[in-house]
């Protein structure tokens, strides 16, 4: 079954569930077409009876015509046939119907048949109703002498003389019941073929979207093309089905895209430092070989100090966005903001300080309780005051409020322009003022990510003055613990 493809199996199903339920209709309906024709049986050969008067002995009767009409006691032994009396023999001798036949079997072992009947073979069964009350009958299916079957009413004889045994033949309907059941059989097989036919036209007509998805994603295996995308007709699960392959191969391909926009910025981000560290590098080797002492070698070295740090920090940074990202903040630890938040300041505050004009940072700090990845949101606050230092004017003030599960970061440099608000959370993305300074581009990036996983928000905004910058971080939970 496994084996056969989903058409086929679908059609073979199809043709299976037919089939039993055409063999239950055709057996319900035999078998009532059966009990039927036993019932209007066993209803004529009820209408046959057999008169009491048979058995009055030495009863005479004088009809209108004047004949003379004896009955007798045995009914193995008809009453003389006189003349002008019809072929149906004396009335009341036996009131029967057509292709209706009447055996007497007594209870001395006597048996006989009516005139005109054919005799039935008697069972021992029969005799138990000798005796017993005119109304008591049964029923049962019998042979004939010729061995024909018949079908058996027992009734008792009055005077307990034995019992009566009413048949008439079963041939009619074993007949129409053999017709009835080939005619069936025929059209079972017809209903099966046809619906094994409608099985398979119908499969290969609702399979048809599901060939042209197995299509769409061989050519995707086989090419990479993720530019494939599938028509969507109606709300039924096949229209979910490739409303799904839509979702994904446009995941993918901006999954794909993000990743070759990460590699290229990164490349274009590693130029720079790796550039200037061959040079320093280049020059202090030909000094060696050279034997000629540079004039700023100290000066040479911590440059490249400095450079090997801010790449240390970009390839961490890197890693960092290279992670996949988490959505699933209900599964992280629950996290104290405000003591994240003080741990932040603590570290940035020193790097504030060592300008050469201080920049101080004040701090007005609320108990505030969330979910998260306390190191993650650590190093996003941190990234966002650092950003928030290294653009104040020398001798300015930071301001940092934590009340209500929101993080305010205010500083006063230069602030952003309105157009460049929407680009400041992109990976890589610096600010035509700023290029200058150092940096890769990253860290605000990577703070909107931890807040992104943390389910919370994070903008940039002009301050009502508009003098700086201020940077809003939201995120749920409560007060208290």
């Amino acid at each position: 079954m496994r084996r056969l493809p989903l058409r086929g199996r679908l059609a073979l199903l199809s043709a299976v569930a037919v089939t039993v339920a055409i063999a239950a209709v055709s057996l319900i309906s035999w078998f009532a077409v059966r009990d039927g024709l036993n019932s209007q049986l066993d209803k004529s050969i009820q209408r046959s009876t057999v008169p009491e008067q048979f058995f009055h002995i030495g009863q005479e009767t004088q009809p209108a015509d004047g004949y003379r009409i004896l009955f007798t006691s045995d009914p193995c032994t008809p009453p003389p046939q006189l003349p002008g009396l019809g072929p149906g023999g004396p009335p009341g001798h036996f009131a029967q119907v057509p292709e209706t036949s009447l055996t007497f079997v007594g209870a001395d072992g006597t048996r006989c048949a009516t005139p005109g009947s054919t005799q039935v073979l008697d069972q021992p069964s029969d005799l138990e109703l000798v005796g017993q009350p005119s109304q008591a009958h049964r029923w049962r299916d019998g042979v004939d002498v010729n061995g024909q079957k018949v079908r058996v009413e027992v009734v008792p004889a009055p005077m307990d003389k034995g019992v009566f045994l009413k048949s008439q033949s079963r041939q009619s309907v074993d007949d129409s019941l053999t017709s009835l059941a080939w005619l069936l059989f025929v059209v079972s097989v017809l209903g099966v073929g046809g619906a094994a036919t409608a099985g398979l036209l119908v499969a290969r007509a609702a399979l048809r979207p599901v060939d042209q998805l197995t299509e769409a994603v061989e050519h995707v295996a086989r090419t990479e093309d993720l530019s494939v995308r599938m028509p969507v007709t109606g709300e039924d699960e096949i229209a979910r089905l490739s409303e799904s392959f839509n979702a994904m191969t446009a995941a993918l391909q901006a999954s794909r895209d993000e990743q070759k926009r990460l590699v290229d910025d990164a490349g274009h981000e590693l130029r720079t430092p790796l550039t200037s560290l061959r040079t320093t590098i280049d020059l202090l080797i030909r000094s060696e070989e050279s034997g000629r002492p540079l004039p700023k070698r100290t000066e040479l070295l911590t440059g490249a100090r400095t450079q090997m740090r801010e790449l240390t920090v970009l390839i961490a940074d890197l890693l960092e966005l290279s992670r996949p990202e988490q959505a699933a903040p209900a599964a992280s630890s629950p996290v104290a903001l405000h003591e994240v938040v003080e741990n932040a300041v603590e570290r940035v505050r020193p790097r504030g300080a060592a300008r050469e004009t201080p920049v101080t940072i004040t701090a007005a700090i609320e108990p505030w309780y969330t979910h998260g990845d306390a190191a993650a949101l650590e190093r996003a606050i941190v990234n966002l005051l650092d950003n928030a230092v290294k653009f104040s004017p020398p001798g300015s003030e930071v301001d940092v409020r934590l009340a209500e599960g929101e993080l305010t970061v205010r500083d006063r440099g230069p602030g952003v322009p309105p157009e460049e608000l929407p680009h400041v959370f992109e990976r890589f993305w610096r600010s035509p003022s700023a290029r200058a300074l150092p940096g890769s581009g990253l860290g605000l990036a990577i703070a909107a990510r931890a807040v992104r996983e943390a389910g919370g928000t994070v903008t940039l905004e002009a301050p009502p003055d508009g003098v700086g910058a201020v940077a809003r971080l939201r995120l749920p939970g409560a007060g208290a613990a």
